[in-house]
């Protein structure tokens, strides 16, 4: 099972030429940020804290390619170790965490934008560790005093995917309204999605996610009706989306009945069924477009864990340098889950190496088995 979103391109003949029609508004980021929540530990770190001895656990923890991780750890016990957490209080924690997280990501990504909270005409929230009834953007909007009149939507359930998920729902809706700022977050308390026991299965969720959020705002090409300065932010051209439909079951959510709350499950084969899907979502990405992979400049690639980095690299042909990003927040962050792209996304900006012209491709896996892209143009 296979779709391609609607932004989609006129064929040409020259790559270079590769520009929308004018007459039909092109969404562009604007602004991008990002917050961490917690404390930052090393693999070491929780591996005394939580006193695993197992080698083979301990051995999955060193060999990470991970050297912190932000997160909310439960409290310590007077006799030692942690407090066991409840689903109760998971819920509870996952919706202190995302507020706040996600609260601070949106101002930071407000003023990369040059841009105020009264600007944000539509808000699309995404999460998946834990479930809100109001969702996440009806409290933020509380929360901060943003507009009332806000268009806002809740993206919950869909995993690490779900950030350019969401980002095709945002940049449909900033097409439809180039003089309005939408925002796009991902807010992940992945210390609110944990359990704690010696299996194998919790060991390797364990020893990889991390507490994080990212937001990026959204306008018209050139647009804002003189809402925003100048950008040098990408514009979005097309998406294209791969269900591997043989591993619907390899990443998700199930519930565990002998420790009373939601438990993650991530197949060990993952690595090597989306690796073995790149070339073919990325293929239909580039189709009808004149680009080859050798015209990509700049590839962002979800933080999904080593053997998966690795995976896509190899069956991608691209080099370290080319997923250096994705490296660096694997190393710094663990895997933030949805909002793990636009970590990299904000590093690579940092870097300032981007020129007009260039083109990059955003990439994110999850469950379903699901590998999302994105084409962008500087």
């Amino acid at each position: 099972m296979s779709m391609s979103a609607s932004l989609t391109l006129p064929h040409v003949e020259d790559a270079r030429e590769l520009v929308p029609r004018q007459s039909v508004p092109t969404p562009k980021i604007v602004g991008v940020g990002t917050a961490v929540a917690g404390e930052p530990y090393s693999q070491q770190d929780l591996l005394e804290i939580f006193r695993i001895t197992d080698s083979r656990i301990r051995s999955v923890f060193l060999n990470s390619a991970i050297e912190r991780r932000y997160l909310s750890l439960p409290p310590a016990r007077g006799e030692g170790g942690r407090v066991d957490e409840t689903q109760e209080d998971l819920l509870a924690k996952h919706k202190a965490l995302t507020l706040d997280m996600g609260a601070r990501a949106i101002e930071a990504c407000l003023a990369s934008a040059g841009a105020r909270i009264d600007d944000i005409g539509y808000l699309c929230c995404v999460t998946t560790t834990g479930f809100l009834t109001p969702g996440l953007s009806a409290l933020l909007i509380h929360r901060m005093g943003i507009e009332p009149g806000c268009r806002r939507i809740d993206i919950v359930g869909m995993g690490c995917n779900a950030g350019l998920n969401a980002l095709g729902v945002t940049a449909a809706w900033s097409a439809a309204h180039p003089d309005q700022l939408a925002v796009l977050l991902c807010a992940e308390a992945c210390s609110a999605a944990y359990v704690f026991d010696s299996t194998m299965r919790t060991a390797v969720v364990n020893s990889l996610f991390g507490d994080g959020a990212a937001a990026i705002a959204l306008t018209g090409d050139g647009a804002g009706g003189g809402l925003l300065p100048a950008s040098r932010g990408p514009r979005i051209l097309s998406f294209a989306s791969h269900i591997i439909t043989d591993a619907l079951g390899a990443m998700r959510y199930d519930w565990d009945n002998s420790q009373g709350k939601f438990s993650f499950y991530l197949d060990p084969d993952i690595p090597y069924v989306v690796g073995a899907h790149a070339e073919l979502v990325i293929d239909r990405l580039l189709a009808g477009t004149g680009l080859r992979r050798s015209d990509i400049s700049h590839w962002i690639v979800h933080s999904g864990g080593k053997k998966v980095i690795d995976a896509i690299r190899v069956n991608l042909g691209l080099t370290r340098h080319d997923v250096r990003h994705t490296i660096g927040v694997m190393r710094d962050y663990g895997n933030v889950s949805s909002g793990s792209f636009l970590f990299s996304y904000e590093r690579l900006l940092r870097e300032r190496v981007t020129k007009p012209g260039d083109y990059g491709v955003l990439m994110t896996m999850g469950p379903g088995s699901t590998i999302e892209t994105a084409l962008v143009q500087w």
